[in-house]
């Protein structure tokens, strides 16, 4: 598909499947599409015909074990007008049932007899006490009050929220409380990243919120296309604000748990962003949790965590220059959406993909080493399959277990695409979502031809997540749709290898410990290393699980694991084809 140009491509959506059965590579689905299975969610941007910006950015959604039952559930975010008219007065009435909020949906996951799984969702909104009305756009999800519930932060155009998961009650209902006021968590500008990561290595999560543009209905401006139609305008058009860097407060009852804003002292407020997408990591190999911040039409940042006092102040530098992950290998900075990290070479530290704008490339920085970054994005063969497409939430896969971690990429256009609007699209800025296989040579093959129904299906796609949806041993996706429905993609093939999935929880045995990196050892191979992160892609939070392909390695594995405050521990004979739990300095079970 990457040798298909723009017109010829929209043409070729046109026709539907006749590309799939024409195919000699067509063949079963690597992923199928969840179907009449109770998750119903259609987003709604509240297009009104104004063209405000914000309507074409917006679609996010997390996958996370809210219930503690074992399975992920779904948080999806809602939109709503942007002025003062009602829905149905907007160009695309909302399809979703009223009233338009964000929405939690619970997995009901069934074993069968035979042993196959049987996923059923239930909307659990209203009973979960949750009655979320703002404009959304993201999700971050981690337990900032180490209770061993899972919580939420929603980023949204005006003021976010954190949602303390206060776990089940006497009914049995696990229901979410508003404490963003108490936890002085608030942010009122347009917020879209946000990540838990314990930056001060104390035991609690920290939040970094990403800020995106001075927007508002009140500031907004006419733009217009080549031809005098108005459309969305660029990020070039408002001015940038500055990110925030919330340092968590605790210890102390949940209930008062605060977060105190440390983004000046810390060293954020030097320059303004265009965020899209953040990621924490050890870029440098120092054993400090750093953040990388895909910004859009301006220079990435990467901001490394001065090493010189760790258990001092957190001040951050942007390295992102020196490290080269700042532009493109030409020294051009590009309209970054979403970013991950992840050892796709197998060398043990991690590397950067992120994703961009139509008539750009997506852009793969490969780590050489203690933080520098090479442009890899030309050799990798990940360059021209991208140049067609505006490219937004994105993951690092092993979508069939061979240890190698591949690339999914969500798609969607932000200003009209002509050969769409000449034949009379009633909203023409969907596009496909790409699969690429990882070879194992640092080169990458896209693989949508064959990857499944769900792949030849044109929308206007935004948050990508990731995780096991039905705990069979392999990733499957959530993609959220800006003014359509999300949709469910469940792995079909995976499973086949063997796999290993650990879950990594604290000393108390509660909280997942973002931030920790493990390595699977493999007798005779490189180790696989993988961190526990629910961060990257664009607005979205994933499962913090591991999932570990192991191909044809049927044996017990050992496992070291680096806790977040630096102890290593490590683990033997874990078992292959089932999820393990990790506590630090616990054991397995």
């Amino acid at each position: 598909m990457s040798s298909i140009l723009p017109a010829n491509r929209y043409r070729w959506q046109a026709l539907g499947l006749a590309f799939l059965l024409a195919s000699s590579l067509a063949g079963e689905e690597l992923f199928a599409e969840l179907q009449d299975a109770g998750f119903d969610f259609v987003h709604f941007n509240g297009a009104s015909g104004r063209f405000y910006m914000a309507e074409i950015n917006s679609g996010g959604g997390a996958l996370f074990d809210y219930d503690n039952d074992g399975d992920l559930d779904i948080y999806v975010v809602q939109g709503r007008m942007l002025d003062d008219q009602e829905p149905s007065a907007a160009t695309f009435p909302p399809r979703h049932p009223l009233p338009l909020t964000d929405r939690l949906y619970r997995n009901d996951l069934e074993t069968l007899p035979d042993g196959s799984r049987l996923l059923r969702f239930t909307d659990v909104t209203a009973v979960s006490g949750l009655d979320s009305r703002g404009y959304g756009f993201g999700v971050a999800a981690g337990d900032f009050d180490n209770d061993g519930w899972v919580d939420l932060y929603i980023t949204r155009l005006g003021s976010n929220s954190l949602l303390r998961n206060a776990g089940r009650g006497p009914d049995g209902v696990v229901t979410f409380v508003d404490v963003t006021d108490a936890a002085g968590a608030d942010d009122d500008r347009w917020s879209i990243p946000a990540s838990f990561a314990d930056v001060d290595r104390d035991g609690w999560l920290d939040l970094y919120v990403g800020n995106y543009l001075d927007f508002s209905p009140d500031t907004h401006k006419v733009c217009r296309t080549t031809t005098g139609a108005q459309d969305y305008c660029g990020p070039t058009a408002y001015p940038g604000v500055p990110d925030r860097l919330l340092r968590n407060r605790g210890p102390g009852r949940a209930e008062a748990i605060r977060f105190e804003d440390v983004s000046a002292s810390a060293g954020l407020l030097r320059q303004a962003s265009k965020s899209l997408g953040v990621v924490a990591a050890d870029f440098n190999a120092d054993g400090l949790i750093d953040f990388y911040v895909a910004n859009d039409l301006a220079p990435n940042q990467m901001w490394i965590r001065d090493s010189s006092n760790p258990s001092g102040p957190l001040r951050f530098t942007d390295d992102a220059l020196l490290a080269g992950s700042a532009v493109n290998a030409l020294g051009n900075a590009e309209a970054s959406m979403g970013v991950v990290a992840g050892d796709f070479d197998g060398d043990g530290d991690d590397d950067l993909f992120m994703t961009h704008l139509v008539g750009e490339t997506n852009t793969l920085f490969v780590n050489e080493g203690e933080g520098l970054f090479e442009d890899a994005t030309i050799r990798s063969g990940l360059g021209v399959p991208s140049w067609p497409h505006t490219s937004w939430g994105t993951a690092w896969l092993d979508y069939d277990n061979d240890g190698w971690l591949d690339l999914m990429v969500a798609n969607g256009a932000v200003k009209v695409i002509e050969e769409l609007a000449s034949i009379g699209d009633p909203y023409p800025f969907h596009e496909i979502n790409q699969l690429f296989r990882n070879r194992g040579d640092g080169t990458f093959e896209e693989v949508t031809e064959i990857a499944g129904v769900a792949f030849t299906r044109s929308d206007v796609s935004r948050a990508l997540a990731i995780g096991d949806l039905d705990n069979d041993g392999d990733v499957d996706v959530l993609v959220v749709n800006n003014n359509g429905p999300a949709r469910l993609l469940i792995n079909q093939v995976g499973q086949r290898r063997h796999w290993v999935g650990l879950r990594l929880v604290g000393r108390a045995g509660k909280r997942d410990m973002l931030g920790a990196r493990v390595a699977v050892i493999r007798d005779g191979k490189q180790p696989l290393w993988r961190q526990s992160r629910t961060d990257g892609s664009f607005a979205a939070a994933n499962d913090p699980r591991i999932l570990v392909g192991l191909a044809d390695l049927a044996t017990p594995v050992g496992v070291l694991v680096v806790w977040p405050d630096g102890e290593r521990e490590s683990f033997d004979g874990i078992a292959v084809d089932r999820y393990t739990t990790l506590r630090q300095g616990g054991g397995a079970k």
